[in-house]
């Protein structure tokens, strides 16, 4: 069994006065943290850009069994990232979406979550006190649904297919519940964990 990361870091953090994948904490970009944590679960991880495509490059590539993929139409939103890293990852069995902005989440949940996989669903989803989060591990067999949707699709949405199903994972994690939006966030969810993350 192949499992895959997937980790989308092309767009404009918005929100923020800086660009996250690179903002450091105890020296490491976002990035290079969400990686070395997420690597051990999978055979490899694929790393979707967009803006500021060279800043992510130069941090990940010396990272083994990454790769980066550079989505042109990222302005369009998350989701033809999403589409982009699928396409790419079709030889895969179970692919690990994760969104770059999640550092917080503790090594061990990696080995926990992909203990979830089993062949009678092909969405896996952790939650923290009944509330859904990510990352979400998804099969191979609904990578189809995913790229024949229209780019302004959403996961939302290619979750009410009736082909999609689901597990959800009652966790004791509720770090899957937090990402980082602005400035705020990331002082009060990373920066105030300092060397615990």
């Amino acid at each position: 069994m192949k499992i895959s990361g997937l980790i989308i870091a092309a767009g404009l953090s918005g929100r923020m006065n800086a660009f996250k994948p690179i903002l450091e904490v105890n020296g490491k970009p976002l990035i290079q943290i969400v990686i070395e944590k997420l690597s051990p679960a999978c055979d490899d991880i694929v790393v979707v850009t967009g803006y500021k495509s060279d800043a992510i490059e130069r941090v990940v590539m010396n990272l083994p069994g990454v790769k980066t993929l550079y989505n042109d139409e990222y302005e369009k939103g998350m989701f033809t990232s999403l589409k982009r890293g699928i396409k790419n990852l079709s030889n895969s069995d179970w692919v690990f979406y994760h969104f770059v902005d999640q550092p917080t989440i503790p090594d061990v949940f990696y080995k926990d979550f992909v203990q979830r996989i089993n062949p009678e669903c092909n969405w896996i989803q952790p939650s923290y006190k009944n509330a859904k989060g990510h990352p979400i591990l998804i099969a191979k067999n609904i990578f189809n649904l995913i790229m024949n949707a229209a780019d302004e699709s959403s996961l939302k949405e290619i979750s009410k297919n009736p082909e999609v199903q689901k597990q959800i994972w009652e966790c004791d994690y509720p770090e899957v519940l937090e990402d980082i939006d602005t400035q705020e966030d990331f002082n009060n969810r990373v920066l105030q964990k300092g060397k615990s993350i």
